[in-house]
């Protein structure tokens, strides 16, 4: 395959604006409780759209899952429903800490157990710390988690400088203490996806060797592991709504699910569909544009997560200006914001380095 590294980056900016964006229609939804309208998106974006593109693909899918081998097929599957519980509290960071301020501290932390978790399980941890790429790449987990320690100090100051009424008119559910921790635990589980992917190989050869595109081998190991995200999630949002099955049709804000005896045709169903289908959609995109970009870079592969990451962190960020969710904060808030932001773009570059030098120089 001819490698074309400048689409390869058109595509992983594709797939940031996509993961960085994917939130954005949820807050068109009127009416719907949180659990109701994530649920609905996880349909399309782990069910339905991992199936049409894997079809739209792979021309023997349902020949390639059949006669996968069975362990492949669990352990992809099982990985997937462990990653499902990091996508799970990674929308509730969204929902507790805004776009910018969520993205930015689930990523960092997604960043740093995505790069230890792997070698740590596979008892790699003390050989990658013998070596100067491996040395590099860990400079770069703490270089992430200086970047995360910024950010929270940042919001840390945005909870005391903001009026109570002012962060709850932009979001309703501020919380950054609770945010803080669903970030730490999505960022440790999200990290499950590699695993995913690493057992689901099987999968991919099979799909390659029947005639599915090298560009698209993984889209059928995707089915399966978003299967597994799609039943945690499903799960959750089920005890929720059961449990406020009064409530279920009341908006997010605690402020307005105080009424449970409101008529629930208030809540347009149509466009809450379109919206829910519209933020699970584009979220699946980000792995669509990923999996290509990925296929592109050639010899400059060891990058694509550097640059993935570095664009996420861009487009949200961007969303979360354009919203104005950081309204009413300080100059001194605002220049910790902006310099949390570079410390963990700059992250990604120091282990984007790390990996050059493993790729290039073998040490």
């Amino acid at each position: 395959m001819i490698a074309q590294p400048f689409l390869g980056v058109f595509l992983h900016a594709l797939g940031g604006l996509a993961a960085g964006s994917f939130y954005l229609p949820y807050k068109r939804v009127r009416g719907w409780a949180w659990e109701l309208y994530w649920l609905v998106g996880g349909v399309f974006s782990w069910l339905i759209a991992p199936w049409v593109a894997a079809a739209l693909t792979s021309p023997r899918l349902i020949e390639v899952l059949r006669g996968a081998p069975s362990r492949s097929l669990l352990l992809t599957y099982l990985f997937g429903v462990l990653w499902g519980v990091g996508g799970l509290t990674f929308g509730l960071s969204m929902r507790y800490l805004g776009l910018s301020l969520g993205m930015a501290l689930a990523l960092g932390f997604c960043a740093v157990f995505g790069t230890i978790v792997p070698p740590v399980f596979q008892g790699q941890i003390g050989s990658l710390a013998s070596i100067l790429s491996g040395r590099i790449i860990l400079a770069g987990v703490v270089v992430c988690l200086a970047g995360i320690a910024v950010c929270g100090r940042a919001g840390a100051r945005r909870e005391k400088e903001v009026p109570a009424a002012d962060r709850k008119a932009v979001l309703p559910e501020f919380n950054f203490v609770k945010g803080l921790w669903v970030a730490v635990f999505s960022g440790i589980m999200s990290s499950c996806m590699a695993f995913a992917y690493a057992v689901g190989k099987p999968i991919a050869a099979r799909a390659v060797g029947m005639g599915t595109p090298d560009l698209f081998q993984n889209f059928p190991v995707m089915i399966v592991a978003l299967a597994g995200g799609f039943t945690t999630n499903a799960i959750w949002c089920g005890i929720l709504l059961r449990r406020n099955r009064r409530k279920a049709h009341a908006v997010a804000d605690p402020a307005a699910r105080v009424d449970p005896s409101a008529p629930k045709d208030r809540a347009p169903f149509w466009p809450n569909l379109i919206f829910s289908a519209l933020a699970g959609v584009t979220w699946y995109l980000q792995f669509f544009f990923y999996g290509m970009g990925t296929t592109r870079m050639g010899r400059y592969d060891f990058s694509s997560w550097t640059i993935h990451m570095a664009f996420i962190i861009l487009f949200s960020n961007l969303w979360g200006l354009w919203l104005r969710e950081w309204k009413g904060s300080g100059r001194r808030t605002m220049r910790l914001v902006a310099a949390g932001l570079l410390i963990l773009v700059l992250s990604t570059v120091v282990v984007g380095a790390g990996n050059y030098v493993a790729a290039v120089m073998g040490r």
